[in-house]
């Protein structure tokens, strides 16, 4: 899957990715104590909803404009990203412009947390690093973002977590990639939260990878998933997960009211679905 973000900014998955990381991000908040959030393929930071690139998928509209004009009751998880997305929009009640995942943490970050963001394709890290120019919190490296976690960890502060949201160009092969990059990570930063982002196509070809999670080392293994439609077709995303390895405290219980509104609103033609399932449970961090 050759996946260029431009043209499918603010669909589906992205609003579940946002959605989760907006609810750890909320749950370290609520301590003190600084840390750090780490991306290993951060993209540009914000898209242009208006660009030629995303008009021609226009899957926004079955996305975060479909989220928005949902007329249900929504939980706080949702409705504070939601209000972050309005943020990134400001001066208008309209949604011309998707913020990616560094402006969101950015706009969760308090001024005593730090954010490393990595990206290896230079036009797009010359804009990440355009957005974030004058925020002090912000470090921006053009490399690759699973060698950077072995050159970067474990980070200075105590607390954080990593996201991995590559592009899946390799389709399966990337799970390799993910496997060998957390492994290392684990073994020189293992009190870390590690999130990683994975397309939902034929659900079989993700099954030798959660076997994997369950044994990978990690404290504990958090699964979450929404899918859109059945997923029985190879040629398309169907759907979506993210894994989170030492996941915060009471995050599946904060989760598991946000997935199933999720599934309500954004299920094409058939309501949707989701999954919250703990592949290894022994405790959860903070």
């Amino acid at each position: 899957m050759n996946y260029r973000h431009a043209f499918h900014a603010g669909n589906f998955a992205d609003v579940f990715k946002h959605v989760c990381a907006q609810t750890i991000l909320a749950a370290l908040n609520r301590k003190s104590t600084p840390y750090c959030y780490f991306e290993t393929h951060a993209g540009a930071g914000s898209y242009n909803l208006g660009h030629r690139q995303a008009r021609m998928t226009a899957e926004n509209e079955s996305g975060i404009q479909q989220l928005a004009s949902y007329p249900g009751n929504m939980p706080d998880q949702i409705l504070q990203y939601l209000n972050a997305v309005h943020t990134h929009n400001v001066g208008t009640t309209a949604i011309h412009r998707y913020p990616g995942s560094p402006w969101l943490a950015a706009h969760s970050l308090r001024a005593s947390d730090r954010m490393v963001l990595c990206e290896l394709e230079a036009k797009t890290c010359g804009e990440l690093k355009r957005l974030f120019h004058a925020d002090h919190r912000v470090q921006v490296h053009h490399r690759d973002g699973y060698a950077a976690l072995q050159a970067l960890l474990p980070l200075q502060e105590r607390r954080g977590w990593v996201l991995i949201d590559p592009p899946y160009e390799a389709q399966k092969q990337e799970f390799s990639l993910i496997q060998s990059a957390l492994s290392n990570a684990l073994k020189r930063w293992p009190q870390g939260i590690y999130a990683v982002w994975y397309p939902i196509k034929l659900y079989r070809d993700l099954l030798p990878f959660q076997r994997w999670l369950a044994r990978c080392g990690a404290t504990s293994v958090l699964i979450a998933e929404l899918q859109v439609r059945p997923a029985n077709s190879p040629l398309r995303m169907n759907g979506c997960g993210m894994a989170i390895l030492n996941p915060p405290w009471k995050l599946d219980a904060e989760l598991q009211s946000t997935l199933p509104v999720l599934a309500t609103c954004l299920g094409q033609n058939t309501p949707g679905t989701s999954r919250l399932e703990w592949l290894l449970h022994e405790r959860a961090l903070s």
